[in-house]
């Protein structure tokens, strides 16, 4: 295993199993036995994993309550020559996990970061969603206060992606229902227990959940994946564009070409069109 910066090691952020042990890449296993510590958002909780893979290499805890102090020792260790991994409980971690201060602190000290992909369980519940994902905003955990997260979903009201977020089984029925109220009943697809034996993955529309779980117990972390909002394309009609041209000629003394590509940008329309219609006009005041 190769050091960085003379004798400074190195650090790893390793992504282990979201449930199925056997989800960890060789790779992951391997840095895991080389590494000289792997520190743990729960060393009881990684052990199992460890002795799953017979992996002795020694544990140290970092999780929310001790990051900032243990990611201090940490980074001392590093630029002492340890080569060290992270791990979290389960997926990836800094994505809704502790470890981002730790990276912050490493990346300050100018320490090698080496990223070491695997499970996560909002990659997992997109590749089965059959939503578009080329374009959607994650949200992690909601707000857990109803007043915070009642305002937070408003400000997701108008947005056009896919929204995709974590809930943990108290607050999900709550949040079904806010979602309900504030953003529509729109089509969904919520995931529980991937990977695991219990694994559960269902689409349909909020109000469907809402009278499901209304009669079904509520168990494991779930990952909720929100349809976009549809938006009905607003008509322009060749009045309305030529009206505007005529506006930023005459009263704003604009360019036929810097009129045009206002009005390409404003309302979002093909440039050809507006193009063709802003010469016809120029041909018409020029006859008169």
């Amino acid at each position: 295993m190769n050091k960085n910066n003379g004798d400074q090691g190195l650090l790893y952020i390793v992504a282990t199993p979201i449930g199925n042990l056997e989800d960890i890449t060789l790779r992951a296993i391997r840095i895991l036995k080389e590494v000289d510590l792997i520190a743990a958002e729960d060393t009881r909780h990684t052990r199992k994993l460890l002795n799953a893979y017979k992996i002795t290499t020694s544990l140290i805890s970092l999780h929310e309550h001790n990051e900032r102090e243990k990611s201090a020792l940490i980074i001392d260790k590093i630029k002492g020559g340890m080569n060290v991994a992270y791990v979290s409980d389960a997926g990836t971690p800094c994505v809704s996990d502790p470890g981002y201060q730790l990276v912050s602190f490493a990346q300050a000290e100018r320490i090698k970061i080496i990223p070491i992909p695997g499970p996560s369980a909002l990659i997992a519940a997109m590749s089965a969603a059959g939503i578009p994902a080329d374009n959607f905003s994650f949200c992690g955990f909601l707000p857990p206060r109803e007043n915070k997260r009642r305002l937070f979903l408003e400000l997701l009201k108008d947005d056009e992606r896919t929204i995709i977020f974590y809930e943990s089984p108290t607050r999900f029925m709550s949040t079904l229902k806010d979602i309900y109220e504030i953003l529509g009943n729109r089509e969904i697809v919520v995931a529980r227990e991937l990977t695991k034996i219990f694994e559960e993955i269902k689409r349909g529309e909020v109000i469907d959940f809402i009278e499901y779980y209304s009669e079904n117990k509520i168990r494991g972390e779930f990952t909720v994946i929100l349809s976009s909002v549809k938006k009905t394309p607003i008509s322009f009609t060749d009045e309305d564009i030529e009206k505007q041209l005529l506006e930023l000629w005459e009263d704003k003394n604009v360019s036929l070409r810097d009129a045009v590509a206002h009005v390409v940008k404003e309302k979002g329309l093909q440039k050809k069109k507006v193009y063709d219609l802003a010469v016809k006009l120029r041909l018409q005041k020029a006859n008169i």
